[in-house]
């Protein structure tokens, strides 16, 4: 059968090994006779996988024992929320608005707290990350987004926040790049790209953070999910089992700076040749271009419907733009292979030859 690489934001492609240890472990888990779908989220076996998702995480990220791991249900969205309940405790909160994703957490943050946006490229079509912050000093924390996976941007060099707790939603580039965990008092991500399946979510918070907070229901208290090692309700137990397959995976393939290197490498490969290419334009500052989502348009909206069309008919789907954006985006997080970036590179160059 000829491969096919689906080139997706989000669900994302999931490494063939990871793939085929569930399809082996599907109707019976390690031997059991239980399907992992039937698995009850309060047996030894289940803690068994949390803990050594848990583990494998601290150490592929460096985590110090100053900082909590919790799995959550509700995907980034719910986080968009729960942030501002947990920690704002009356005072000002500050984002940076870098596009769709972080414009939509400072929407829920406006909700509940006087919310500052001390940063944003929104006048210039989210063309690069705004590093020169404006933070106040009572502020309760300043929000990025590590990666914006729909307008192409990735921060590798993180903002002065002047002190204020930075809080990182990473969810597009956590195990992707490795950002050191000691500059963040909260990083947070969807497991939908790097870590596996969607509806679950993993949240690190340095646990200085973590306070009582009157009047917060518990489902929504980031303490009490950690005080009950995630699994407060009912959890999302098959999730977080293919989470704690892909954390395993990620340290076979040499660990984040290993894979964050061969992102770099897949993401130059298409940057290159649209710059020089004359036919396809991206428009982000070089220095701020991501590694996980290549964006870039041909500029005739036809033409870059031909192209994800085409695309489709040779075994690269989901090429498309976000809803928000033109174009196309190619979404290469650490499950994608150099060789099917270089099956796209080569279908670049003839769609090019044959519309030009």
């Amino acid at each position: 059968m000829r491969p096919v690489y689906n080139f997706s934001a989000g669900p994302a492609m999931l490494p063939e090994s990871v793939l085929l240890k569930i399809q082996d472990e599907l109707l019976s888990y390690q031997g059991s006779n239980v399907s992992m779908l039937e698995v009850n989220h309060r047996s030894s076996e289940f803690f068994g996988i949390i803990d050594h998702a848990k583990a494998t995480l601290k150490e592929l990220m460096n985590i110090p024992d100053t900082y909590s791991i919790v799995f959550l249900q509700g995907g980034t969205s719910q986080q968009f929320a729960m942030i501002p309940m947990n920690f704002a405790k009356g005072r000002r909160v500050a984002y940076v608005d870098t596009g769709f994703w972080s414009a939509k957490a400072i929407e829920e943050a406006h909700i509940l707290n006087d919310t500052l946006v001390v940063g944003s490229s929104k006048e210039d079509g989210y063309s690069y990350l705004p590093m020169d912050l404006n933070v106040p000093e009572d502020c309760a924390y300043v929000h990025i987004t590590t990666n914006a996976t729909s307008e192409g941007l990735m921060y590798r060099d993180l903002p002065d926040t002047n002190g204020v707790p930075l809080i990182g939603d990473a969810c597009s580039n956590i195990l992707g790049f490795p950002y050191d965990i000691n500059d963040f008092a909260m990083l947070y991500a969807g497991t939908q790209k790097n870590l596996g399946m969607s509806g679950l979510t993993l949240a690190i918070i340095r646990n200085d953070m973590l306070h009582d907070v009157e009047g917060l229901p518990y489902i929504f208290d980031y303490k009490k999910h950690i005080q009950e090692n995630s699994v407060y309700n009912t959890s999302p137990t098959f999730a977080i089992y293919v989470t704690d397959l892909m954390l395993t995976w990620v340290k076979e393939q040499g660990g984040v700076e290993a894979l964050s290197q061969q992102n770099e490498r897949k993401a130059a490969m298409l940057y290159e040749l649209i710059d020089r290419s004359g036919f396809y334009s991206n428009w982000v500052k070089p220095s701020d271009r991501s590694s996980m989502n290549v964006v870039f348009t041909t500029n005739d909206e036809t033409l870059d419907t031909l192209f994800v069309e085409e695309a489709a008919l040779e075994g690269m789907i989901n090429l498309g733009a976000h809803r928000s954006s033109r174009g196309m985006r190619v979404s290469i997080y650490n499950a994608m292979p150099v060789e099917a970036v270089e099956k796209l590179v080569d279908f670049m160059n003839r769609f090019q030859e044959k519309y030009q």
